[in-house]
């Protein structure tokens, strides 16, 4: 089909809330490495790699041949029959999850993991209520809406029955109008009083984002999680760390975001980046926690066979090619390079992020910080235009998210950095 009638079909068979970047949609035809190609052959630079799915370059041999010699094994069996393939990759999550955590339970997507989690946790506590922050972003189904804490994200009615939001520890737009360190984590502390006024006093647990990445590349504090957990658990609750976004290697060094903080959490969610863009979620705890969910549960297509080679394929692929390092690596010079950026343009208030997954939050004035969603448009549009494909979020819908393949280099880190260093100009001439 040519593209006009691609984007026909998208208006007349699609829901209109399936929405799509810049105003004149770009549509894809193939993609290689770090590089996607649009049906008239123009190459862009991808750093924003499927909303930080893809995590080991798209088209990746290595990850399509098994996908490939798997189909033509089994392609489809459910969960009411074990196969080698979602052993082996359990196995694999096994040994690289934090801690105790051992067991997995796979399904489609993070907002299912996120699901499985919440029930499994109110299983194993006998308590209902959850704790959840701010800007946070949980997923697409009625629970998961109802965990979210941004409004766009939160239509149709959604009824938050046993669910509570706490502040999220968003530095730069502190909600206690404090400031880091002399704060003494305020955001942190203020859970307890949350718990204590807006629950029954004994909760299931708390569900956090490492880094949330919709509501705007949001970093806690080094010491943010230890305080964070240590009063869940004291009322009764387990931890999950959802690292839909920042597990399996994003956010360099380490297979999980949550360790970066030192702690160990109850359950990991999963998803995006663990098959690289093969439809997979996943949930992992402690073997004492997962034994504890009641009653029979099946999934038609969770640990199907052919997402969980891709996704042991993946984890096999960054751990060969030392992709944990190179992020650690490439992501500290973007970093840098972005820090150059804010000194250069008034309109970036703050740069935050780590690894692979970077943030800049366009403001009107850096003394109000009012946010600039209009800017980030016309930044999006332009670095389009110029051959780079970045993402955009945040609760003011005013930061650009930047998160490419973990197989990126220095030197494509440079190029990105260049043409967001003209894009900002040309949105601002």
């Amino acid at each position: 089909m040519t593209k006009d009638e691609i984007l026909r079909k998208h208006r007349e068979y699609l829901f209109n809330c399936v929405t799509t970047y810049y105003k004149d949609p770009l549509v894809l035809d193939h993609a290689k490495n770090q590089y996607v190609f649009d049906l008239e052959g123009r190459r862009y630079l991808d750093f924003f790699g499927g909303i930080l799915t893809i995590s080991a370059g798209h088209a990746r041999e290595k990850i399509t041949s098994a996908i490939k010699q798997q189909i033509d094994r089994v392609q489809h069996s459910s969960t009411l029959f074990p196969t080698e393939a979602i052993v082996s990759l359990a196995e694999r999550v096994g040994q690289i999850a934090p801690g105790r955590l051992k067991k997995s339970y796979f399904t489609n997507s993070g907002t299912e993991a996120n699901e499985v989690a919440v029930l499994t946790a109110r299983m194993h506590t006998g308590n209902s209520e959850f704790v959840v922050l701010r800007h946070g972003y949980a997923g697409h189904s009625h629970l998961a809406k109802s965990m979210t804490g941004m409004a766009v994200w939160r239509k149709a009615g959604i009824q938050a029955h046993g669910v509570v939001h706490a502040p999220s520890a968003y530095c730069y737009r502190c909600p206690f109008g404090l400031t880091y360190p002399s704060c003494e984590l305020a955001c942190a502390k203020d859970v307890e009083d949350v718990i204590r006024t807006s629950t029954s006093g004994e909760i299931a647990g708390m569900l956090a984002e490492t880094i949330q990445g919709l509501g705007g590349v949001i970093v806690p504090p080094p010491e943010y999680y230890k305080i964070v957990v240590k009063i869940v658990r004291e009322y009764g609750g387990l931890f999950i760390a959802d690292e839909v976004q920042t597990g399996f290697g994003r956010t360099g060094k380490k297979w999980f975001g949550i360790e970066h903080w030192e702690v160990e959490p109850d359950f990991i969610t999963a998803a995006k980046g663990m098959a690289n863009g093969t439809p997979i979620g996943c949930t992992v705890t402690r073997p004492e926690i997962a034994d504890s969910y009641k009653g029979m549960t099946i999934s038609t297509f969770g640990g199907n066979p052919v997402s969980c080679v891709a996704a042991k394929a993946t984890i096999d692929l960054i751990e060969e090619e030392r992709l944990l390092e190179n992020t650690h690596t490439v992501g500290t010079h973007l970093r840098q390079g972005l820090e150059a950026l804010k000194e250069k343009h008034p309109v970036i208030g703050d740069v935050r992020g780590m690894g692979l997954m970077q943030g800049l939050e366009l403001v009107k004035d850096r003394k109000t910080k009012e946010p600039a969603p209009d800017v980030v448009n016309k930044v999006l549009e332009r670095t389009r235009a110029n051959g780079l494909l970045i993402g955009k979020g945040g609760t003011y819908a005013n930061v650009l998210r930047i998160s490419p393949p973990l197989i990126v280099s220095k030197t494509d880190a440079d190029e990105a950095l260049k043409i967001i260093d003209k894009s900002l100009a040309e949105a601002a001439a």
